[in-house]
């Protein structure tokens, strides 16, 4: 394993990545599924660590991922849940952090429903933080494997037109894509309904290649690959959508809408509300990048 860029002890966001850092984690990326088909689907890399992963929100494909892929490396891992552990007894992150501390855990990986709680961990833990996903907030890995993903596809993101459609308010995976893809010299539009995309949003991203549009059949028009955004129930308070069937027919890919748009990748987080953002077809069909980012 090599890589040119100073190793980091947290990953709480993309934010402030340089286009180096990003470019050497993708390379290893690469080099570690290389190995790891080579080796039949087990490494020694990580043999050794103690990888626990700690979840205040429901998860299946991002807490197996880890799990799944911390074992193929070699490493020791220890699956907690809030509702299973002492956090359901009253018991603080940081108290729980300092226990996880005090068993000798290499890495936290912490999925956490409050924006800043991952890095606020990350002050408190002599173990190494990873975001899965806080809030609104940041979805780090996720975003990286979604760049990792669109450039197995697209060969470079250098002035590639990303769009990503849908609930771009509530969406920590939006927030970190942005960031992650305009480091590496992507473009990226946002577009969706105006109670889920407020009109100054890409001004956050202080200069970045952000834009806003809320017409769809523009925006397939000028993309070069879409990712769809799960509409988020849980995060969302009353009036922001008429109805499901509304959101589907003005942003919905459904299959009527990309036969104008056959050779654009489909990209979506999971999980997906069928017929809502991706008609079935769509998800399961020739155009799915889907089941490719869950395999990364």
């Amino acid at each position: 394993m090599t890589t040119s860029a100073p190793l980091r002890r947290h990953l709480l966001d993309l934010e402030d990545f340089s286009a180096a850092e990003l470019e050497a984690m993708l390379k290893l990326a690469s080099e570690v599924r290389d190995a790891h088909g080579r080796a039949g689907g087990k490494l020694s890399w990580l043999r050794g660590s103690v990888l626990i992963t700690l979840f205040y929100e429901n998860s299946t494909r991002t807490r197996a991922s880890f799990e799944i892929a911390g074992k193929a490396l070699g490493a020791e891992v220890v699956n907690l849940t809030a509702s299973s552990s002492s956090v359901a007894k009253g018991e603080s992150l940081r108290d729980t952090i300092a226990t996880l501390d005090a068993l000798a855990a290499d890495a936290i990986i912490i999925r956490h429903d409050q924006s800043g709680a991952v890095e606020a961990a990350s002050r408190w833990s002599r173990a190494s933080i990873i975001n899965a996903g806080d809030g609104w907030h940041a979805h780090p890995t996720q975003a990286l494997l979604d760049l990792f993903t669109l450039r197995e596809r697209l060969g470079t993101l250098v002035n590639k037109r990303i769009l990503v459609v849908g609930d771009i308010l509530h969406s920590r995976v939006a927030r970190s894509n942005c960031w992650g893809l305009t480091a590496l010299g992507a473009q990226v539009m946002l577009c969706g309904p105006p109670t889920l995309l407020p009109p100054g949003f890409a001004s956050a991203f202080r200069g970045r290649a952000v834009q806003v549009e809320y017409n769809l059949e523009r925006a397939l028009a000028w993309a070069d690959a879409v990712m769809a955004l799960r509409l988020q129930h849980e995060r969302m308070g009353s009036g922001h959508l008429p109805s499901l069937r509304e959101y589907r027919n003005i942003y919905g890919l459904s299959v009527e809408r990309m036969a104008a748009h056959p050779h654009l990748p489909v990209l979506h987080p999971g999980p997906v509300n069928g017929g809502v953002e991706l008609d079935p077809a769509i998800a399961h069909g020739p155009q799915s990048l889907v089941g490719r980012q869950v395999q990364n």
